[in-house]
């Protein structure tokens, strides 16, 4: 394994010189719901149009093989913003309110607030929107909207069912939570900010503006990777968490696999444009040399790989996403970084860059290394959690599931990227499996509810 980066806690003052600053970094970051890594700079997916993806990943460094902490919104997104495993916190489903998990004060936006800035956010950023539905006291203006973020449209259109709702760009909330943003951008701050602007889109309803489906004809739609008996060697557990008698029965029974692909997809270009808008603003504020960019989604998403659909699973397609830091003084434009890491690495690095003391609850460590040179030693992996003592382990070469009555799962990436073969009932693999099972979370704990 190679040498292990350490958190590098670095004073205030002394960051700023370092990148070339005299006044605290601002931080803008952008959040995406349910945005895998179907984007250009990941190359997945040769017909998605993310031009504006594009143009940020040309801004920084951008991350090929980066994981989330938890295949869900709400464990998810309290994992990041906290720096609290999962595993730690006991935070594993959507249901349950992240408050019981996550104590006040824990959060990044308080962080923030109590290092000196100015704390502001719209849209999606925990898993709710606005201040009623947080921890209020960490958000200095949390942006109200009334508007619905699917524009009226039922869950299932775009997905399951056809598009009936009719739309225009503004009449979803994205449009207007990156409004805030923009907002934000014009005017003049007296303390540095950390501003949090977070998009629904590609989440349900698959339902956009026309115009957004129009960009990917239906008869030229391609169906994923996929094999028709790639649940054959899967273990109970991981075809229980498949469930291929569901969405996928469905969309096969409806001969709708190709047209929710085309809503997917349509749904990514609205987002892509909504950050075209921002990052436009951004270009032509007054903060550009002083701002740090974040991009990142809260998970990945299965669009039939594995018989699977959403998220709420442990294979590549559910848990790998994207993320971009752009930091002026730091990172390198355009470049890539290919090594393993997961959104334990949010918090720290967040901290680094802008040279605030880390608080001591942080598990994970910083990337500024990586972000300076995305080719730098780095021993770190991946680690997913979904549910209670469910995890996986991506490395660079490798994905390790185990479940929590002991059932296994092992892929070679370099041989095997689609995740056809499961190699863990062959005996020569043994020593690996048991290499990978050092990185699983020793605290795991229990559920609420059982």
């Amino acid at each position: 394994m190679k040498k292990r980066l350490l958190l590098s806690i670095i004073p205030l003052s002394i960051s700023c010189l370092s990148a070339g600053r005299e006044a605290p970094l601002n931080v803008l970051m952008i959040a995406v719901d349910d945005l895998n890594h179907w984007v250009d700079y990941t190359g997945r997916n040769g017909q998605s149009k993310t031009p504006n993806i594009a143009r940020l990943s040309e801004m920084g460094v951008s991350f090929t093989n980066v994981h989330c902490m938890a295949p869900a919104c709400n464990p998810s997104r309290a994992s990041l913003m906290s720096g609290l495993r999962p595993s730690t916190s006991g935070c594993y489903v959507n249901g349950e309110d992240w408050k019981q998990f996550i104590d006040e004060g824990q959060g990044m936006e308080f962080h923030f607030q109590r290092n000196g800035y100015t704390t502001l956010a719209a849209g999606k950023i925990y898993h709710a929107v606005g201040q009623g539905n947080g921890y209020t006291a960490g958000w200095d203006e949390y942006a109200e909207t009334q508007r619905d973020p699917q524009g009226g449209a039922d869950k299932n259109e775009g997905f399951l069912d056809e598009v009936v709702t009719r739309l225009d760009d503004q009449d979803l909330a994205d449009w207007h939570f990156v409004d805030y943003a923009i907002e934000q951008l014009q005017k003049d701050h007296d303390k540095p900010f950390f501003l949090a602007c977070g998009l629904f889109k590609p989440h349900l309803a698959w339902a956009v503006p026309r115009k957004y489906y129009d960009m990917f004809p239906l008869d030229e739609i391609e169906l994923p990777p996929h094999l028709e008996d790639d649940l054959d060697d899967i273990p109970p557990s991981g075809v229980k968490m498949a469930r291929p008698d569901g969405d996928h029965a469905k969309l096969l029974a409806s001969n709708r696999w190709k047209k929710a692909i085309q809503s997917y997809l349509a749904c990514i270009a609205y987002t892509d444009m909504n950050i075209g808008r921002l990052l436009d603003a951004f270009e032509k504020s007054k903060y550009r040399d002083n701002t740090a960019i974040v991009l990142w989604s809260d998970h990945g998403w299965a669009l039939g790989e594995k018989k699977h659909w959403r998220k709420f699973a442990l294979w590549e397609e559910t848990t790998r996403t994207i993320m971009i830091w752009s930091v002026p003084g730091v990172t390198r434009p355009g470049a890539l970084c290919e090594l393993p890491v997961d959104y334990s690495v949010m918090f720290p690095t967040m901290c680094d860059i802008t040279g605030t003391p880390p608080p001591g609850h942080l598990e994970g460590m910083s990337i500024r290394p990586l972000l300076i040179n995305p080719d730098a030693s780095w021993d770190g992996v991946a680690v997913t959690t979904h549910g209670y003592m469910n995890h996986a382990v991506r490395t660079d070469r490798w994905r390790y599931i185990r479940y929590a009555n002991g059932e296994e799962e092992l892929y070679d990436h370099s041989k095997d990227e689609f995740e056809y073969r499961n190699l863990a009932m062959v005996p020569e693999y043994n020593k690996v499996k048991a290499q990978l099972a050092r990185h699983l979370p020793e605290v795991n704990k229990p559920p609420l509810k059982k």
